[in-house]
């Protein structure tokens, strides 16, 4: 009884009424349960990733190879959180930025063997939610072969902005490419676990 009040309480932080599976640009945050420090550290402004933070980041770019309608944009993984740009394009034609000669791909898109390509047009949501869900779930599967005794990796939900123009883009760029830098200014900063 109690469970179904607190659940009745909680407001939605997504945009009532928009379709977050059409094709846009989403900058979104993930942070870590309570903050935990998890991923590395941040030394002379430089993200040292440990294990765990290794695990976070190859998760994130497997993205694209899971999803053939996404490609990924700048991200950083910090020692509590991840910020990263997704591209949604459901045509499933080329890929492109709101500001294509300033923002080179991450890394290059592999091709999607076409049996993985025919399971996600059947059964896998192209929503941001659904994106952000599986890459959520696969760090927490892989970071609990490691170590089991960890139950939650993620703070329940994310944070999400709906990138409208090219220089909202540059903007969330450049600020995700120095994020490191500024990590004593950050308001997700936290020393140790």
């Amino acid at each position: 009884m109690l469970h179904n009040q607190i659940f009745k309480k909680r407001r939605s932080i997504r945009l009532k009424g928009y379709d977050y599976s059409q094709s846009g640009f989403y900058f979104i945050t993930i942070c870590t349960k309570n903050m935990k420090c998890i991923f590395g550290e941040i030394k002379n402004g430089s993200m040292l990733a440990n294990q765990y933070g290794k695990i976070a980041g190859d998760a994130w770019l497997q993205t694209m190879e899971i999803r053939t309608n996404v490609r990924l944009h700048a991200f950083v993984i910090m020692p509590n959180h991840i910020h990263g740009i997704i591209e949604i394009n459901t045509s499933r034609g080329e890929l492109h930025s709101p500001a294509q000669e300033h923002s080179p791909a991450p890394t290059k898109q592999t091709p999607v063997p076409e049996q993985q390509q025919q399971k996600q047009q059947r059964g896998t949501s192209n929503t941001v939610g659904a994106i952000v869900r599986g890459y959520k779930a696969s760090v927490t599967r892989q970071i609990k072969l490691i170590d089991d005794t960890i139950e939650t990796v993620w703070h329940r939900n994310y944070y999400e902005h709906i990138i409208r123009d090219e220089r909202s883009y540059e903007n969330i760029t450049n600020y995700i490419n120095n994020n490191p830098e500024k990590w004593q200014a950050d308001k997700f900063h936290r020393t140790g676990e």
